[in-house]
C-alpha cells in the first residue's frame, strides 16, 4: 500500500461544515480540514480494531472512589494482583479529604481488558470511571 495522498470530495450540509470548521480551528494552526479528516478516520479505524476479538489493546482505566469506603482499596489491590499479567502500572492521586483517583494501565486482548475494567468499575465503592483503549496494532 502506498502512502500517496489521494483526493476525494465530501458533500455535507452547511451547518455541519460550519461546526466542522470550528473543530478544525480548535485543533490549532497546524491543522486543516484534510488533517482533521485524516485524524477522524484514523480514530474510527482504531476504535473498530479495538472492538475486534483477539486484538491486543492498551487501555487506561480512570476511577474515582472514596477512600473511606470499607475495604475498597484492598478489593482493588486484590483484583490488580489477580490480573498481574495484564496490569502494567497504576497511579493513585489524593483528590481531597474524601476522594481518590486511580489510573490503571492495562494491556491484553480486547475482551480481557474490558472484563478487568468492568470488574473494577463494578466494585462497590467505585463512584465512577472510564476505560479508554487503543490498539497496539498486534493480534494475539
Amino acid at each position: 500500500m502506498s502512502n500517496d495522498l489521494m483526493r476525494f470530495s465530501v458533500a455535507m450540509p452547511e451547518d455541519l461544515l460550519v461546526r466542522f470548521d470550528r473543530l478544525v480551528a480548535r485543533r490549532g494552526l497546524a491543522k486543516n480540514r484534510s488533517e482533521v479528516v485524516r485524524d477522524l478516520v484514523r480514530d474510527a479505524l482504531v476504535e473498530e480494531e479495538c472492538a475486534t476479538p483477539g486484538t491486543e489493546v492498551m487501555g487506561t482505566l480512570t476511577i474515582v472512589f472514596s477512600h473511606h469506603a470499607s475495604d475498597l482499596q484492598e478489593k482493588l489491590h486484590a483484583i490488580q494482583h489477580e490480573y498481574l499479567d495484564s496490569i502494567v502500572s497504576s497511579m493513585h492521586v489524593h483528590l481531597d479529604q474524601h476522594n481518590c483517583l486511580e489510573v490503571i494501565v492495562l494491556r491484553g486482548e480486547t475482551g480481557l481488558v474490558q472484563d478487568i475494567a468492568n470488574l473494577i468499575l463494578g466494585t462497590k465503592g467505585v463512584k465512577n470511571g472510564r476505560l479508554v483503549v487503543t490498539t497496539t496494532g498486534q493480534h494475539i
